[in-house]
């Protein structure tokens, strides 16, 4: 299956898709903060989202059409798939153990509808070796 063709516009879902991402880094330094260690929450708190964006960014299909289409470090379709769901995955988990049970459902509900309307994309990153 080959990448669909056609002009590049910033659609909703990718607006959606942005707003996720961030929404978990954020998720993840709170996370960080929340935990009981002292000094050691405010290292966290930067480290985990600086961590989890630099593993989003690094792991890539070479010519996602969703991404800038550079991939430092090239995966197959199903393992960023796989790796987006972990990452997105963790960031509601991260939330509900923190006490935001309505943030995380919010957000977990979110990142479904993101992926009902990226279907195309999805059928894509499983048809990319």
């Amino acid at each position: 299956m080959s990448v669909p063709k056609k002009e590049r516009s910033i659609s909703a879902n990718d607006l959606l898709r942005f707003i996720l991402e961030l929404w978990a880094l954020v998720a993840f330094g709170y996370w960080g903060l929340d935990q009981d260690l002292g000094l050691l929450n405010y290292a966290l708190m930067l480290i985990l989202p600086i961590a989890v964006a630099t593993v989003w960014g690094i792991f890539a299909v070479p010519n996602d059409p969703s991404r800038s289409g550079g991939a430092p470090v090239p995966v197959s379709g199903a393992v960023r798939l796989l790796l987006e769901f972990l990452i997105l995955g963790s960031a509601a988990w991260s939330m509900y153990v923190v006490g935001l049970l309505y943030l995380s459902l919010i957000f977990g509900t979110l990142v479904i509808i993101h992926y009902i309307f990226a279907h195309e994309r999805i059928r894509w990153l499983l048809n990319t070796k």
